[in-house]
Protein backbone atom coordinates (compact mmCIF):
# COMPACT_ATOMS: atom_id res chain seq x y z
CA UNK A 1 0.00 0.00 0.00
CA UNK A 2 1.49 2.87 -1.21
CA UNK A 3 -0.72 5.58 1.08
CA UNK A 4 -1.18 3.99 4.24
CA UNK A 5 -4.79 5.07 5.89
CA UNK A 6 -5.14 7.00 8.95
CA UNK A 7 -6.77 3.99 10.88
CA UNK A 8 -4.21 1.68 10.16
CA UNK A 9 -1.43 4.36 12.00
CA UNK A 10 -3.57 4.84 14.48
CA UNK A 11 -3.77 0.76 15.10
CA UNK A 12 0.49 0.74 14.36
CA UNK A 13 0.71 3.84 16.83
CA UNK A 14 -1.45 1.98 19.44
CA UNK A 15 0.14 -1.77 19.16
CA UNK A 16 3.30 -0.01 18.75
CA UNK A 17 4.80 -2.24 15.61
CA UNK A 18 3.58 -3.02 12.16
CA UNK A 19 3.44 -6.87 11.87
CA UNK A 20 1.69 -9.54 9.62
CA UNK A 21 -0.94 -10.07 12.47
CA UNK A 22 -1.50 -6.45 13.23
CA UNK A 23 -2.47 -6.46 9.45
CA UNK A 24 -5.00 -9.29 9.95
CA UNK A 25 -6.73 -7.63 12.87
CA UNK A 26 -7.22 -4.73 10.94
CA UNK A 27 -8.51 -6.06 7.56
CA UNK A 28 -11.14 -7.79 10.07
CA UNK A 29 -12.06 -4.92 11.69
CA UNK A 30 -12.75 -2.60 8.17
CA UNK A 31 -14.60 -5.80 7.14
CA UNK A 32 -16.95 -5.88 10.42
CA UNK A 33 -17.87 -2.30 10.45
CA UNK A 34 -18.68 -2.68 6.45
CA UNK A 35 -20.91 -5.40 6.96
CA UNK A 36 -22.74 -3.63 10.19
CA UNK A 37 -22.76 -0.51 8.54
CA UNK A 38 -21.97 0.60 11.35
CA UNK A 39 -18.60 3.40 12.72
CA UNK A 40 -16.64 2.96 15.72
CA UNK A 41 -18.41 2.23 18.88
CA UNK A 42 -18.28 5.46 21.40
CA UNK A 43 -19.89 2.85 23.74
CA UNK A 44 -20.97 -0.68 23.76
CA UNK A 45 -22.96 -0.40 20.93
CA UNK A 46 -20.44 -2.98 19.41
CA UNK A 47 -19.18 -6.27 20.96
CA UNK A 48 -16.40 -7.94 20.06
CA UNK A 49 -15.83 -11.61 20.99
CA UNK A 50 -11.69 -12.50 20.03
CA UNK A 51 -10.84 -16.15 20.01
CA UNK A 52 -6.89 -14.92 19.95
CA UNK A 53 -5.04 -12.36 21.91
CA UNK A 54 -2.60 -12.08 19.34
CA UNK A 55 -1.51 -8.76 17.66
CA UNK A 56 -4.96 -8.50 15.41
CA UNK A 57 -6.72 -7.43 18.58
CA UNK A 58 -5.13 -4.75 19.14
CA UNK A 59 -6.34 -3.38 15.83
CA UNK A 60 -10.01 -4.50 16.49
CA UNK A 61 -10.06 -2.28 19.79
CA UNK A 62 -8.89 1.09 17.57
CA UNK A 63 -11.16 0.52 14.84
CA UNK A 64 -13.91 -1.00 16.48
CA UNK A 65 -14.03 0.31 19.83
CA UNK A 66 -14.50 -2.88 21.50
CA UNK A 67 -12.06 -2.98 24.37
CA UNK A 68 -11.47 -4.86 27.44
CA UNK A 69 -12.19 -1.95 29.03
CA UNK A 70 -15.48 -0.80 28.56
CA UNK A 71 -16.32 -4.64 28.73
CA UNK A 72 -17.58 -5.01 24.62
CA UNK A 73 -14.43 -7.14 24.31
CA UNK A 74 -15.29 -10.50 24.71
CA UNK A 75 -11.39 -13.27 25.40
CA UNK A 76 -12.12 -16.46 24.41
CA UNK A 77 -9.04 -18.40 24.24
CA UNK A 78 -9.39 -20.73 21.68
CA UNK A 79 -6.21 -19.95 19.50
CA UNK A 80 -7.84 -19.03 16.30
CA UNK A 81 -7.88 -15.82 14.12
CA UNK A 82 -11.50 -15.83 14.65
CA UNK A 83 -13.54 -12.71 15.30
CA UNK A 84 -17.31 -12.27 15.74
CA UNK A 85 -18.48 -8.88 16.05
CA UNK A 86 -22.06 -7.61 16.80
CA UNK A 87 -24.12 -4.99 16.45
CA UNK A 88 -26.84 -4.05 19.76
CA UNK A 89 -28.93 -1.86 17.80
CA UNK A 90 -29.76 -3.64 14.74
CA UNK A 91 -28.90 -7.09 16.09
CA UNK A 92 -26.48 -8.13 12.98
CA UNK A 93 -23.57 -9.86 13.41
CA UNK A 94 -21.00 -10.84 11.51
CA UNK A 95 -18.07 -13.93 12.20
CA UNK A 96 -14.54 -13.65 10.05
CA UNK A 97 -12.37 -16.13 10.34
CA UNK A 98 -8.68 -15.99 8.84
CA UNK A 99 -8.53 -19.18 6.36
CA UNK A 100 -6.83 -21.87 6.49
CA UNK A 101 -3.41 -21.76 4.08
CA UNK A 102 -3.96 -18.36 3.59
CA UNK A 103 -0.45 -17.98 5.61
CA UNK A 104 1.79 -20.29 3.68
CA UNK A 105 5.13 -21.07 6.14
CA UNK A 106 7.44 -23.36 4.77
CA UNK A 107 10.54 -24.72 6.23
CA UNK A 108 12.99 -22.13 5.86
CA UNK A 109 11.06 -19.00 7.11
CA UNK A 110 10.13 -21.61 10.15
CA UNK A 111 13.91 -22.01 10.87
CA UNK A 112 14.61 -18.45 10.13
CA UNK A 113 12.06 -17.52 12.87
CA UNK A 114 13.06 -20.36 15.19
CA UNK A 115 16.76 -18.50 15.28
CA UNK A 116 15.18 -14.82 15.72
CA UNK A 117 13.37 -15.25 19.05
CA UNK A 118 16.17 -17.99 20.10
CA UNK A 119 18.09 -15.13 19.73
CA UNK A 120 21.13 -16.69 17.38
CA UNK A 121 19.91 -14.85 14.73
CA UNK A 122 22.94 -13.42 12.88
CA UNK A 123 22.57 -9.56 11.54
CA UNK A 124 22.17 -11.02 8.02
CA UNK A 125 19.33 -13.68 9.26
CA UNK A 126 17.43 -11.14 11.33
CA UNK A 127 17.15 -8.48 8.37
CA UNK A 128 15.83 -11.04 6.29
CA UNK A 129 13.41 -11.85 8.69
CA UNK A 130 12.54 -8.30 8.88
CA UNK A 131 11.87 -8.62 5.05
CA UNK A 132 9.60 -11.69 5.15
CA UNK A 133 7.39 -10.23 7.74
CA UNK A 134 7.26 -6.87 5.70
CA UNK A 135 6.08 -9.22 2.58
CA UNK A 136 3.37 -10.93 4.88
CA UNK A 137 2.09 -7.70 6.30
CA UNK A 138 1.81 -6.12 2.45
CA UNK A 139 0.13 -9.08 1.43
CA UNK A 140 -2.52 -9.59 4.51
CA UNK A 141 -3.08 -5.40 3.80
CA UNK A 142 -3.89 -5.93 -0.07
CA UNK A 143 -4.70 -9.28 -1.00
CA UNK A 144 -8.71 -9.84 -2.26
CA UNK A 145 -10.79 -10.62 0.57
CA UNK A 146 -11.66 -13.89 -0.13
CA UNK A 147 -8.15 -15.10 -0.95
CA UNK A 148 -7.92 -14.42 3.11
CA UNK A 149 -10.43 -14.54 4.87
CA UNK A 150 -14.21 -16.51 5.53
CA UNK A 151 -17.11 -13.78 6.23
CA UNK A 152 -20.28 -14.89 7.61
CA UNK A 153 -23.69 -13.33 8.58
CA UNK A 154 -24.43 -15.22 12.27
CA UNK A 155 -26.74 -14.83 14.69
CA UNK A 156 -25.01 -13.82 18.13
CA UNK A 157 -26.90 -13.84 21.48
CA UNK A 158 -25.11 -10.80 22.20
CA UNK A 159 -23.71 -10.35 26.61
CA UNK A 160 -25.44 -7.96 28.62
CA UNK A 161 -24.23 -4.65 28.94
CA UNK A 162 -20.85 -4.45 31.55
CA UNK A 163 -22.64 -4.10 34.75
CA UNK A 164 -20.52 -1.59 37.72
CA UNK A 165 -20.18 -3.95 41.18
CA UNK A 166 -19.42 -2.46 44.52
CA UNK A 167 -15.81 -3.18 46.41
CA UNK A 168 -15.08 -5.14 49.19
CA UNK A 169 -12.04 -4.86 51.21
CA UNK A 170 -10.01 -7.88 51.17
CA UNK A 171 -9.27 -8.71 54.80
CA UNK A 172 -5.50 -9.87 53.74
CA UNK A 173 -3.85 -7.53 51.70
CA UNK A 174 -6.65 -4.52 52.37
CA UNK A 175 -7.33 -4.10 48.97
CA UNK A 176 -10.23 -3.56 47.24
CA UNK A 177 -12.03 -6.62 45.15
CA UNK A 178 -15.12 -6.34 43.18
CA UNK A 179 -17.72 -8.00 45.52
CA UNK A 180 -18.31 -10.46 42.13
CA UNK A 181 -14.95 -11.75 42.91
CA UNK A 182 -14.48 -12.04 46.26
CA UNK A 183 -14.21 -15.50 47.85
CA UNK A 184 -14.15 -16.52 51.66
CA UNK A 185 -11.27 -17.61 53.31
CA UNK A 186 -11.42 -18.79 57.49
CA UNK A 187 -15.15 -16.94 57.49
CA UNK A 188 -13.42 -13.74 56.06
CA UNK A 189 -13.57 -11.99 52.34
CA UNK A 190 -10.23 -12.75 50.38
CA UNK A 191 -9.44 -11.73 46.65
CA UNK A 192 -8.25 -14.13 44.97
CA UNK A 193 -4.68 -13.91 44.90
CA UNK A 194 -5.03 -14.09 48.87
CA UNK A 195 -7.41 -16.80 49.18
CA UNK A 196 -5.74 -20.22 49.51
CA UNK A 197 -6.66 -23.03 47.25
CA UNK A 198 -7.53 -26.62 48.83
CA UNK A 199 -6.53 -30.01 47.46
CA UNK A 200 -5.87 -33.71 49.44
CA UNK A 201 -4.91 -34.98 46.20
CA UNK A 202 -8.35 -34.87 44.41
CA UNK A 203 -6.98 -32.02 41.86
CA UNK A 204 -7.13 -28.13 42.72
CA UNK A 205 -10.48 -26.77 43.95
CA UNK A 206 -11.36 -23.29 44.25
CA UNK A 207 -12.30 -21.64 47.77
CA UNK A 208 -16.52 -20.43 47.31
Amino acid sequence: MNSLPEDWERAVAFHGHTCPGLAIGYRVAKIALRELTSDRASDEELVAIVETDACGVDAIQVLTGCTLGKGNLIYRDYGKHVFTIGNRKSGAAVRVAFKDGAWREDEEYKNLRARVFRGQATVAEREAYGRCQEQRRQQILTAPEGELFKVEQVELDLPPRARLFHSVTCAYCGEPVAEIRARVREGRLACIPCAEQYSRGWGVISPA
